[in-house]
C-alpha cells in the first residue's frame, strides 16, 4: 500500500467515527528479500510483501487498539477496517477509563525516506558468494523496504520509508570453531564486503592456530563495535527510560545521581536523524533529530514516550523507553593502530549472553565468542578459548576506557520477528587497560 492508498483508507474511516471519537491509523508495510546461505551456497531464499493496519479507537478517558492485515485491494481493506473499528467500538464501552492515556491534539504532518541505493538482490548475493569462494560461509540476506504511515482524525499525517540491506554472516573452519561479520547499510559498496572478507580470512587463518587458555583475571583488551554493541544493548534495558529512572530502577541510578561517572569522552545519543526509524509515535507525537542519553560521561536526558511522559508530566521524544538509533561518539584511535596500542593483551570480537550481574553497580556479564584473540606486542598470535567476564561499565567505559577509535560501524539488527527491524547503532571500538574474565 502506497502513502496515497494509506491516507484515502484512513480518511474513509474517519467518515464513520460518531460523537467525540478520535481514531488513529498506523500502517506497517515491508517488502523483503530473504536468501539463507550455507556453506557458501543459496539454501533457501523468499520474499516478504505484507501490510499491516493498526486502530486506536479513543473515546474520552478510554481506548482500545486492534489489527488486521491489508490485502492491496481498497475495498476490501476498507471492509475490514470498517469490520475492525465496529470491533473497537463495541469493545471500548466495556474497558476502564486509561489515567495514562497521551496523545498528541496538534495535527503535524512529515515525509521522509532513507536509501536510494540499495542493491538488486540477486546481484549481491551472487557478489558475496564470488567473493567467499572457498569458505564456509553461513549466513541471511536480508534487503529491501520498510514503510510506516500514521494518519488521525484530529489531522496527523505522517510517512517513512526506508530502502536497506542486513548481511548477517559467519565463517566456520570447523565444528564450532567460526568468526563472525556483518555489512548492512544504505548503500552497498563491493569494496567493504572485500575488505570484511578479507578479514574473516586473515581471522581463519588465526583460528587455526593452537588456541591459547589464559586462567581468570584482569586483561587489556580492545572490543570491537560488535561487542560494544553488546554492552549498548544492557545499558539499552531499562538505562534510559524514564519510568525506570523514577522508580530508582535504573542501572545507572548512581550516574543518575552523580556518584558515578563514565569516561567525558563518553557520549551516547538517540540519533533519530540518521536512523531507519520514523521520527514520529503512534500517538501522533514528533521526536527531536538527536537525544543526548550520556553527556560527556554523565547522565544527559531521558527517553520519554506517550505513557511516561503523562505519568510524569515530561514531554514526549521518544516512541519507546529504549534507543532505536543509538550512537557512540568517536574517539581519536585510528583502526590502523589499534595492535600496537593494545600490545599485549585481548582483542574481543564479539560478547554473547550478557545479562547483569550486578545491576546496582551497572555490572555486566556474558561469554567472549567468534574471534577472540590474544594479542602479544602488537601481533595477533592465536585463539583464546571462550571465557566469561564479568566487569562494570562504569570501569569499562570509566576509569579503565584509554580510547575509542575514529572509525565507527553501522550495525543494524537482524532481526525479523513481527516484521525486519529498523534498530540500528553506530559505534566505535573501545581500548580498556583491563577487562575482568571470571572463568
Amino acid at each position: 500500500m502506497n502513502q496515497e492508498s494509506f491516507y484515502r483508507l484512513a480518511g474513509r474511516l474517519f467518515e464513520q467515527l460518531q460523537g467525540a471519537e478520535h481514531l488513529f491509523c498506523d500502517l506497517g508495510c515491508e517488502s523483503s528479500d530473504f536468501v539463507r546461505l550455507n556453506q557458501n551456497r543459496i539454501r533457501q531464499a523468499g520474499a516478504v510483501r505484507s501490510a499491516g493496519l493498526g486502530l486506536n479507537l479513543i473515546d474520552g478517558e478510554r481506548q482500545a487498539q486492534a489489527s488486521c492485515d491489508l490485502s492491496g485491494d481498497l475495498d476490501e481493506d476498507l471492509n475490514r477496517a470498517r469490520h475492525l473499528l465496529g470491533r473497537l467500538r463495541e469493545r471500548i464501552v466495556h474497558v476502564p477509563a486509561d489515567p495514562y492515556l497521551n496523545f498528541s491534539t496538534e495535527p503535524t504532518g512529515s515525509e521522509r525516506w532513507v536509501g536510494e541505493d540499495l542493491p538488486d538482490a540477486r546481484a549481491a548475493v551472487a557478489e558475496v558468494i564470488a567473493a567467499g569462494a572457498g569458505l564456509d560461509l553461513v549466513g541471511i540476506w536480508a534487503s529491501g523496504e520498510v514503510q510506516e504511515g500514521l494518519a488521525s482524525s484530529i489531522g496527523h499525517r505522517h510517512w517513512y520509508g526506508g530502502r536497506s540491506f542486513n548481511l548477517d554472516w559467519s565463517c566456520y573452519l570447523e565444528a564450532d570453531k567460526a568468526v563472525k561479520a556483518g555489512y548492512s547499510g544504505l548503500t552497498w559498496e563491493p569494496a567493504v564486503l572485500a575488505a570484511k572478507l578479507a578479514q574473516l580470512r586473515q581471522g581463519l587463518e588465526v583460528m587455526g592456530r593452537p588456541a591459547r587458555t589464559i586462567a581468570p583475571g584482569r586483561y587489556r583488551a580492545y572490543l570491537a563495535p560488535a561487542a560494544v554493541a553488546e554492552l549498548m544493548n544492557m545499558l539499552a534495558w531499562g538505562g534510559f527510560d524514564l519510568k525506570s529512572q523514577r522508580t530508582r530502577q535504573t542501572p545507572l541510578l548512581k550516574l543518575v545521581r552523580g556518584e558515578r561517572a563514565f569516561d567525558p569522552r563518553v557520549s551516547i545519543r538517540e540519533e533519530q536523524d540518521r536512523g531507519l526509524t520514523p521520527a514520529f509515535t503512534p500517538e501522533g507525537f514528533t521526536t527531536p533529530d538527536r537525544v543526548t542519553l550520556i553527556d560527556a560521561g554523565r547522565f544527559g536526558t531521558c527517553l520519554v514516550d506517550a505513557r511516561d511522559a503523562k505519568e510524569y508530566g515530561e514531554p514526549v521524544n521518544a516512541a519507546g523507553g529504549a534507543p532505536q538509533s543509538v550512537g557512540l561518539d568517536p574517539g581519536d584511535l585510528p583502526q590502523a593502530e589499534l595492535l600496537t596500542r593494545l600490545d599485549t593483551g585481548l582483542w574481543i570480537g564479539n560478547l554473547w549472553y550478557c545479562n547483569w550481574s550486578d545491576p546496582n553497580d551497572c555490572r555486566v556479564t556474558g561469554m567472549t565468542r567468534f574471534g577472540t584473540w590474544w594479542v602479544e606486542h602488537g601481533a595477533i598470535v592465536a585463539p583464546v578459548k571462550v571465557m566469561r567476564f564479568d566487569d562494570s561499565l562504569y570501569h569499562l567505559l570509566g576509569d579503565r576506557l584509554e580510547g575509542l577509535t575514529r572509525e565507527r560501524e553501522l550495525l543494524m539488527d537482524p532481526g525479523t520477528y513481527e516484521g525486519r527491524s529498523t534498530e540500528s547503532a553506530l559505534l566505535p571500538g573501545i581500548l580498556v587497560s583491563g577487562i575482568e574474565l571470571a572463568l
